[in-house]
């Protein structure tokens, strides 16, 4: 916690949002210790994989004192209760009611944290409290921002206590936070702030600031369905998008491209390996002038699928801090 408390929230709209290492927090830390009699709706968005059935909801309905449910299209929202994004699906905070959309991925995931937390501060505008918890690379930390600009309240779990830390140091990094705190203080505070508790002045930013698109062509196509993308990022953290919707941060966007070449040059491999098996094919059905440029085209495609191979295998992808 920083700062000297000052200032007081009327905050209803809990948003959590976490990926590898948030689990545990939210079924030991956060479920058990927020009252059954708090007065706001509490959403949380944990990165799933997209085919599977989740058992989250149910999880965490055995130590909460809040009922849980997972989110369905439509739910109107209602203080006291947990609300759980399902896979493959992002969730959308409306004024009064949840919609859940399979739009296009942000930073390669639906549900998106980000998606969440932005719906949630453009409806609910300074009623908001987001959390950042454990997780990889960056997803949450710009939506925290738009919490943030808009007046609400800001918690990530310390990266020192986080199983995995880089969500929580990518929103201290670009965001404004009010808080920085071990997982077994975050229900603490969140029912202290529901509750008229204050958040320190010095981080308490203007509500509804209105943010200027700043978007311009980046050069640089998406990885997920290249199409051109567009890069916002005046007066925000960068962001990435395509004409589709696709979403990326810097960082993911560089991960992804790092995927998507090495994806394209295995499929390279493919094409010149399939090239020399059709080549040695056709050689043994042709007549004996004809066999002998065939045999050496089979042999030159197989040196070249063998030197991307190596390519591959003897590429360096530096680990960024």
């Amino acid at each position: 916690m920083r700062g000297t408390l000052q200032l007081m929230g009327d905050y209803d709209i809990v948003v959590i949002g976490g990926s590898a290492g948030s689990i545990d927090v939210l079924v030991n830390q956060i479920a058990p210790k927020l009252p059954a009699d708090l007065d706001a709706a509490v959403f949380v968005v944990v990165h799933l994989p997209p085919r599977g059935k989740s058992y989250l909801a149910e999880i965490l309905s055995r130590p909460a004192n809040l009922a849980v449910t997972q989110a369905s299209e439509g739910d109107e929202i209602q203080h006291g209760r947990i609300y759980v994004a399902p896979p493959d699906r992002h969730l959308f905070i409306g004024k009064d009611h949840i919609h859940l959309l399979r739009s296009p991925k942000e930073g390669l995931h639906r549900p998106s944290i980000n998606f969440t937390f932005r719906s949630a501060a453009q409806n609910h505008d300074s009623r908001v409290i987001g959390v950042v918890l454990s997780g990889a690379l960056d997803d949450g930390a710009s939506g925290m921002w738009e919490i943030a600009n808009r007046g609400g309240a800001t918690i990530v779990q310390d990266p020192d206590d986080a199983l995995h830390p880089s969500m929580p140091e990518s929103a201290l990094r670009d965001t404004r936070i009010d808080y920085t705190l071990p997982a077994t203080r975050i229900a603490e505070v969140v029912d202290n702030l529901v509750k008229g508790g204050a958040v320190p002045q010095q981080h308490v930013p203007t509500p509804g600031v209105p943010v200027p698109p700043g978007e311009r062509f980046s050069g640089l196509t998406c990885p997920e369905c290249r199409g051109p993308v567009y890069l916002s990022n005046q007066g925000r953290p960068a962001e990435f998008s395509c004409r589709v919707g696709h979403k990326f941060s810097l960082g993911a966007l560089l991960d992804e491209h790092t995927s998507a070449q090495e994806r394209k040059l295995y499929e390279a491999i493919v094409a010149l390996e399939e090239g020399a098996d059709l080549a040695e094919y056709v050689s043994a059905h042709q007549p004996e002038q004809n066999r002998e440029a065939l045999t050496k085209e089979a042999d030159q495609l197989r040196q070249h699928a063998a030197a991307i191979r190596k390519m591959i295998e003897d590429r360096e992808v530096p680990k960024l801090a």
